[in-house]
């Protein structure tokens, strides 16, 4: 929509980049995961910790070589910016679930601002790449397993809870967009990404969720396209994580990345599919907030990083 009064003009360009362009339908990103998918990376540790440790996000903006990675979450004065209104978030974990615009506030401990995860930075990136209003709808739930709680109904057996609930959220989000967002305007939904990241409790179970891994994690691909009736939804699969010490050798840890890489690059989900390597994010206890290796230890950047690479990844699988 034109005007010829610069104000009018300027007022419309500024709602247009505020709530996505009216009339073009939500673009929607499913996040789904364990407990590292929920969010643990910490943005300052002052108020709980007494003092800023080292990795959170509050350090990064000191250091002059990493602060630019952060432009787009700070002002000129180099203070947080508010939320942002062109992505909305709908997030549900064992705690309880929370729904608004991007912000911090959407990790492990829904409301705190303490924490974020994965979306911040992905929710940015996706922001930017679309017109359209953007809704991330994030299912994470921690010490849940691909074997057994997420197991998908081409598995066989019964059908994980987690994976009823994660197909339950979505439905339920799309089904009655309005009562969560009111600013939604009736302009229609396009289920537009899928991204996974997850493996640490499969790893810890070596005799049934790691020889199992690849079947079921083709399995989840294949059934959440059905079940939300996208055939060729994108799908990003990250790299289990968790502390590249002593566990980075172990064959249970390395056959849960390999079983990831190979799905991945299987030829039914070539174009459609990308295996998103971590291992480079992830810092060193002492460059980091807490000693938690299985929660990256809680570390700041590299929660930046992995959203960033999720973005990244996702972007290069939308349709041109």
């Amino acid at each position: 929509m034109k005007s010829s009064h610069p104000f009018l003009a300027l007022s419309l360009s500024l709602a247009v980049s505020a709530l996505g362009a009216p009339g073009k339908p939500l673009k929607v990103f499913l996040l789904a995961g364990q407990s590292n998918m929920q969010g643990q990376g910490i943005v300052s540790s002052l108020a709980e910790m007494k003092e800023e440790k080292p990795g959170t996000l509050a350090t990064m903006l000191k250091d002059p070589a990493k602060a630019p990675l952060l432009k787009a979450w700070v002002n000129a004065k180099g203070e947080w910016t508010e939320a942002r209104e062109d992505v909305w978030v709908y997030d549900v974990n064992e705690f309880g679930s929370r729904h608004g615009r991007l912000e911090f506030g959407y990790g492990w401990n829904l409301g705190s601002r303490m924490w974020f995860g994965p979306e911040m930075q992905f929710g940015h990136l996706l922001g930017d790449k679309f017109d359209n209003q953007v809704l991330i709808i994030k299912t994470a739930w921690g010490g849940r397993d691909l074997y057994k709680d997420f197991r998908p109904p081409s598995s066989g057996g019964t059908v994980g809870p987690f994976y009823t609930e994660m197909i339950g959220t979505v439905n339920k989000v799309l089904g009655d967009l309005k009562a969560q967002f009111p600013r939604y305007t009736g302009q229609g939904y396009e289920i537009a990404g899928f991204v996974w990241w997850h493996g640490w409790n499969d790893f810890c179970n070596p005799n049934t969720g790691v020889p199992e891994y690849a079947k079921n994690l083709t399995n989840l691909i294949n059934d959440v396209r059905r079940d939300l009736k996208v055939p060729k939804l994108p799908v990003v699969i990250g790299e289990f994580t968790g502390p590249w010490g002593a566990d980075c050798k172990e064959p249970a840890a390395l056959a849960i990345r390999k079983a990831q890489k190979d799905v991945a690059e299987k030829p039914e989900f070539v174009g459609t599919a990308k295996f998103v390597v971590t291992h480079d994010f992830v810092r060193t206890a002492e460059q980091s907030p807490t000693q938690e290796g299985y929660h990256e230890f809680k570390n700041g950047e590299t929660y930046f990083l992995l959203g960033d690479a999720f973005g990244k990844a996702m972007i290069s699988l939308l349709p041109k």
